[in-house]
């Protein structure tokens, strides 16, 4: 997810239930968390702000963009897939959605049914705390949320007055800043309670702020506020609502048309009429390349070209976000600005922008700010659009030509790695070219010998039983950081899914980080070809459970983002795949449907619920869901409690 997830810094509004009060990792700092705490600066404060200010627009840009990829890297995401009828064995439809949530915390999804007999009835998941079904089916549509692109904050500068920090210019005349009394209790050292009180202050355009990931924004003579396009979003639970009654693709786009109540996702959908549908209608600033032309300070020319983040002068009236007549409320791009792509083969989203929703009818009419056109793809967009493409083909080693329900789950689990696909095969040979079979590393030349024909015969996969797959992986996680990249051939535009590619096997860096993931796994005791599954695991209660997957950066569909011990290897799980569904439509049929949520139900160590789906997902088995009465009256584990009023 942009700018967010764990780790980041909550961006957190008025408007929606904890979990979903995140995105692209801005928050207003709280006062005692920094030395400027957002009262009013001195005059020596405002000279020590202008001094730090001191870094370059371009620089400022390079170190947000740094920063949002950092985040973007090791944060929080998903993938959803939508085939439609022309995709599909049986010619109805078939929807893959896989969030990659928190394993832990707030975050984690709780499945359900709601069911109100003759008016809804849906099966899915929500993030606690969140009345409806976030991601689910009904009778005749399903559909998941991807993070997206889009910038649902912007910044604005202005001109403070001489003397004055709290009063700042707009059309050359002087407004006050209103300012917050703010006290909370705090924790003293000596473990009593203690008050502490901060004034917060805030412009015409929202709170004041201090900084943004990778960058420093110092009030003195100038002053940064936030707007948050979300602050007045109270819309999400009528906008899920209204996704739950759907009865066709076309109802969910005319719920998300009608409501704009989506803070920061995608939706992808499908229905029983084999429709497949990406969509980003969802709450977006109304800040159009025009007006960030117009509008954008120095440092908001480069951010906003970089990142889609507007940084616009405070001190013009005319730079506030504009209107459209379709959107719900002013300051927000209104739907048919708005991405929007049906289909009957397939379309697809794993948080890149909607550019490649299907490659062969590229989406590019959007503003800026919902995203990029033409950019490199992530290495998990890449596998995506490839994995659909072989399986539409038949050339993926499956049966036929086509998806159902079987050979969505098969190619999901199948924990294939575009980035092994790419570089394994090179990365075997480089081993094998090390003279008496060790590798530069920096702490000096490493016995590589073993990994040499695991590498040679690995398949590309994360599953359990792959051997090479840890070395691999820690070698991948250093690729990022070769001077110059780690590939001989560069991005192209016109092969997005494609390139770059071609490991640098000559490149003395890329040697040197083999060298250094071999002597890293030396050290921790664990073998170079070792199966991954002896050290990628999860511990509940006396039961040490293997697990598939791998950290995005390898371009594998299930992620898995593990804790790394230097003693033991990957022994928890931050974040991945979290509730799975896979839902299938066939004519005149109830909804085929497996689930799975990966870090189960409960997070109560003594419930029966704790670990069990965990078991399943280690063993690559699913949970066939049961939504009709006939199918839930049918369970031989079938519990009726009945509620009575007293």
């Amino acid at each position: 997810m942009p700018w967010r997830g764990l780790g980041s810094p909550d961006h957190r509004t008025r408007c929606l239930p904890t979990p979903l009060r995140h995105h692209h990792g801005y928050r207003q700092r709280s006062a005692h968390e920094r030395d400027h705490r957002l009262s009013a600066p001195t005059s020596a404060a405002a000279a020590a702000a202008a001094s730090a200010a001191q870094v370059s627009p371009t620089e400022a840009a390079r170190r947000v963009r740094a920063a949002r990829d950092a985040e973007q890297a090791e944060s929080m995401g998903s993938n959803a897939i939508a085939v439609g009828s022309a995709g599909t064995t049986a010619g109805g439809s078939v929807l893959l959605g896989n969030p990659h949530f928190p394993w832990q915390g707030a975050r984690r999804f709780w499945q359900s049914q709601l069911t109100i007999p003759g008016k809804f009835n849906v099966s899915g998941a929500s993030l606690l705390g969140f009345p409806a079904i976030l991601i689910g089916h009904n009778q005749d549509v399903a559909w998941s949320h991807t993070v997206s692109t889009a910038t649902t904050f912007g910044l604005y500068q202005v001109q403070t007055v001489p003397g004055s920090p709290t009063t700042y210019l707009v059309d050359g005349k002087p407004e006050k800043m209103r300012g917050r009394s703010v006290t909370v209790e705090v924790r003293q050292p000596d473990g009593s309670l203690g008050s502490v009180e901060r004034t917060l202050w805030s412009t015409r355009y929202g709170p004041v702020v201090n900084a943004i990931p990778g960058i420093s924004l110092p009030w003195g003579t100038t002053a940064y506020s936030v707007r948050d396009a979300n602050a007045t979003n109270l819309r999400a639970l009528n906008a899920w609502l209204r996704i739950g009654r759907a009865h066709d693709t076309g109802d969910i786009a005319d719920a998300l048309t009608t409501t704009q109540g989506l803070p920061w996702v995608n939706t992808i959908a499908t229905d029983r009429t084999g429709s497949a549908l990406y969509a980003d209608i969802q709450v977006v600033p109304h800040v159009t390349n025009e007006l960030a032309a117009d509008c954008s300070t120095p440092l908001g020319k480069q951010v906003f070209a970089a990142n889609g983040l507007a940084v616009l002068d405070g001190s013009r009236g005319t730079c506030a976000w504009g209107s459209d007549s379709d959107a719900v409320e002013p300051g927000i791009l209104g739907p048919s600005r708005l991405p929007k792509l049906t289909r009957d083969d397939y379309v697809a989203n794993s948080n890149d922008s909607p550019w490649l929703a299907n490659p062969a009818a590229p989406l590019i009419d959007y503003p800026r700010i919902v995203g990029d056109i033409g950019t490199t793809r992530s290495v998990r967009t890449q596998e995506g659009i490839t994995a659909v493409r072989r399986r539409l083909s038949g050339t993926d080693g499956l049966p036929g030509k086509g998806f159902s329900l079987d050979t969505m789950r098969r190619t999901l689990f199948s924990d294939h790695s575009r980035v092994a696909e790419l570089a394994a095969a090179d990365t075997a040979r480089m081993c094998a070219s090390f003279e008496d079979g060790k590798a530069p590393s920096s702490s000096g030349p490493v016995d590589v010998s073993t990994a040499c024909a695991a590498l040679e015969s690995w398949d590309g996969s994360y599953r359990v039983g792959s051997r090479g797959a840890l070395l691999f992986a820690r070698f991948a996680a250093r690729l990022s950081s070769v001077p110059g990249g780690a590939w001989q051939s560069p991005f192209d535009p016109a092969d997005p899914v494609n390139t770059p590619n071609t490991l640098a096997t000559t490149n003395s860096a890329v040697q040197r980080a083999f060298g250094d993931a071999a002597a890293e796994l030396t050290a921790a005791g664990i073998a170079l070809d070792a199966p991954l599954g002896q050290n990628q695991y999860v511990t509940r209660g006396a039961n040490r459970m293997a697990i598939h997957g791998a950290p995005n950066s390898l371009g594998v569909l299930n992620v898995i983002t593990p804790v790394w011990d230097a003693e033991k290897g990957n022994t928890e799980v931050v974040y991945g795949s979290s509730f799975i569904q896979v839902v299938e439509f066939t004519a005149g049929r109830s909804p085929k449907t497996s689930t799975l949520l990966t870090y189960s139900q409960s997070a109560d160590p003594t419930s029966a619920h704790y670990a069990d789906q965990t078991a399943l997902f280690s063993a690559g088995r699913w949970v066939t869901d049961r939504f009709t009465e006939r199918d839930i009256a049918s369970s031989p584990r079938l519990r009726v409690h009945r509620l009575v009023a007293r």
